[in-house]
């Protein structure tokens, strides 16, 4: 199985710490996002390369990183320069897939992210389903399931429909971008590009993808962190200490 980490943004809200330096490899507790999520995943032992994407203003920022770390990572330049030429989510995973010829399971996940349980809980449920999954959690908020991947569920966590964004949410539970593909379903995504999928938010394919075929959405036994400002990473440094997956 590839880990494939989307770390292409520029994290315009977070100027002026990230300006000039990748949200993912901020530090949080002394180590960076990344570097915790990985630590977390590799303990399973069922992936064999981690994958960042990066922009070109960044990408020497990775591969510093990866120098640097025991793991086995790749890290792929998707040539942007600036937020305004930014390739899209979707678009960076498959050029991920074309310039490294991946052909296998792939693990999906936003790099700027952080879970307070084990992502391996998420692996072997996927494993479990032999399909591609994704997960949710209840939102009671509206506004903030409007900013979101929006999905609605039958009794069997299968997905009858995903909406990035949507202007009247159809449910409260609200997906994250956390992914896991299977190798068949990850070779669809040039199909899904080319049949109009957006490709800003990660969650479009898998909007595509659930009308294609099974995809199921596991619940969150836990709370996820997102760092979209400087108050919100300030406020993780503080409730993320101590906490063990």
């Amino acid at each position: 199985m590839k880990c494939l980490f989307l770390a292409a943004g520029y994290a315009t809200r977070l100027y002026p710490l990230t300006e000039n330096f990748p949200k993912p490899l901020l530090t949080v507790n002394g180590k960076s996002i990344l570097d915790h999520l990985i630590e977390d995943i590799d303990s399973l032992g069922l992936v064999d390369e981690y994958i960042v994407i990066s922009n070109h203003k960044f990408v020497d920022h990775f591969k510093k990183w990866a120098d640097e770390s025991s793991y086995p990572i790749t890290v792929v330049d998707d040539g942007t320069s600036s937020n305004e030429t930014r390739l899209g989510a979707v678009r960076d995973i498959q050029f991920a897939i074309d310039e490294l010829s991946i052909d296998d399971d792939m693990l999906v996940l936003a790099g700027d992210n952080l879970l307070d349980f084990s992502l391996t809980k998420f692996m072997k449920y996927a494993k479990e389903k032999n399909a591609s999954c994704i997960m949710r959690y209840y939102e009671a908020d509206a506004k903030r399931l409007t900013k979101s991947g929006v999905a609605t569920i039958d009794e069997n966590d299968l997905i009858t429909a995903m909406e990035e964004k949507p202007a009247e949410p159809k449910s409260n539970w609200c997906c994250p971008p956390f992914y896991y593909y299977t190798k068949e379903d990850a070779r669809l995504i040039a199909k899904g590009i080319e049949a109009g999928c957006g490709v800003d938010a990660p969650g479009s394919y898998i909007a595509w993808l659930c009308e294609q075929t099974k995809v199921y959405a596991m619940e969150m036994p836990g709370k996820r962190y997102d760092i979209g400002n400087l108050e919100s990473y300030e406020k993780i440094q503080k409730e993320y200490e101590g906490i063990k997956c």
